[in-house]
């Protein structure tokens, strides 16, 4: 609820108030969807009450694609996540909190656009908002796993949580890049919410799955150079033009703010067990690059991946 109260306010305070009371009334069934769906899966999981060394998050990634699409040995099973956006999954993770044990490897947008390390939430953070790949205008996940390795080359005695954009849009892949030259958007899901087809539901998917297995050759990658037992999850998933239920509500597509359902929520847990590393909390490192980022590159990268007019 609380994090509800603080995103009305935020749509007030931006949008004014027949905004406000329009957004309401919108998610009025949603709300009650929402309420269902906890008292069938619970309130979800809080990732640092887990236990795990490094901590691999794919953006975006649905449980079921990455069932059916991972290479690596492990075990899998599911969480729920707290939220269906990447603001939510970190405000709802890490908000209010202190984790001086972990470092945090961050190429996600939204993490110095939350504020989370003004209070030095964590031991170091490695943010990547400034590596960006101009041509992709996307953090390149190889440039995410050269800084996951020397982070843990760094910090040995830390957890890791390694944050990759992948299989997050803009669609990096050969395909990928033409479908999106296709919707003629950064953000492919926008034609679509939109009510027009610059391409098929299956060329979604297409560019959509290419963007995970690009990206999990570099976890590999990654995998080979550290050891620990490591988890690799996602923040939260993305809709394909499904709808929520049991409430009827419109086909949705890609990963709308505060929807809890299977495909936005339900996210892959897999466990790669190895030889555990000796985890030490210690005060906060003067590293910690979100602090130099200003607000107009972080809304101009926001723009960039299509969440900003």
């Amino acid at each position: 609820m609380k994090h509800h109260l603080k995103r009305a306010k935020r749509v007030y305070d931006e949008r004014g108030l027949t905004d406000l009371i329009r957004a309401t009334v919108e998610y009025a069934p949603i709300e009650v969807n929402n309420a269902i769906f906890r008292l069938q899966h619970g309130e979800g999981t809080r990732v640092m009450e887990e236990d795990w060394d490094t901590l691999i998050l794919l953006d975006a990634c649905r449980y079921d694609m990455f069932s059916e699409r991972v290479p690596i040995e492990g075990e899998l099973s599911f969480r729920i996540s707290l939220g269906s956006t990447s603001e939510e999954f970190l405000r709802q993770n890490f908000e209010d909190s202190q984790y001086h044990d972990t470092v945090y490897v961050n190429a996600n947008v939204y993490f110095p656009k939350v504020g989370l390390d003004q209070d030095r939430t964590f031991h170091s953070v490695i943010d990547l908002l400034d590596e960006w790949d101009e041509n992709l205008e996307i953090a390149h996940p190889e440039t995410v796993t050269e800084a996951a390795k020397k982070a843990h080359e760094q910090f040995p005695n830390k957890r890791v949580i390694v944050h990759y954009m992948q299989p997050h849009i803009p669609f990096i892949g050969e395909r990928g890049r033409t479908i999106t030259e296709e919707a003629d958007n950064r953000n492919a899901w926008v034609p679509f919410r939109d009510g027009n087809r610059p391409t098929s539901i299956d060329e979604l998917w297409t560019g959509y799955n290419e963007n995970l297995d690009l990206v999990f050759e570099y976890v590999k990658e990654l995998l080979n150079e550290i050891y620990g037992k490591v988890v690799i999850s996602a923040d939260h998933g993305n809709m394909v033009g499904e709808r929520q239920g049991p409430l009827p509500t419109k086909r949705m597509f890609g990963h709308p703010w505060g929807v809890y359902s299977e495909e936005l929520v339900k996210v892959p847990w897999f466990v790669i067990n190895g030889k555990r590393r000796t985890i030490r909390s210690e005060p906060p490192t003067g590293d910690h690059s979100t602090d130099t980022h200003s607000e107009d590159l972080v809304e101009q990268r926001l723009r960039t991946l299509g969440y900003k007019e």
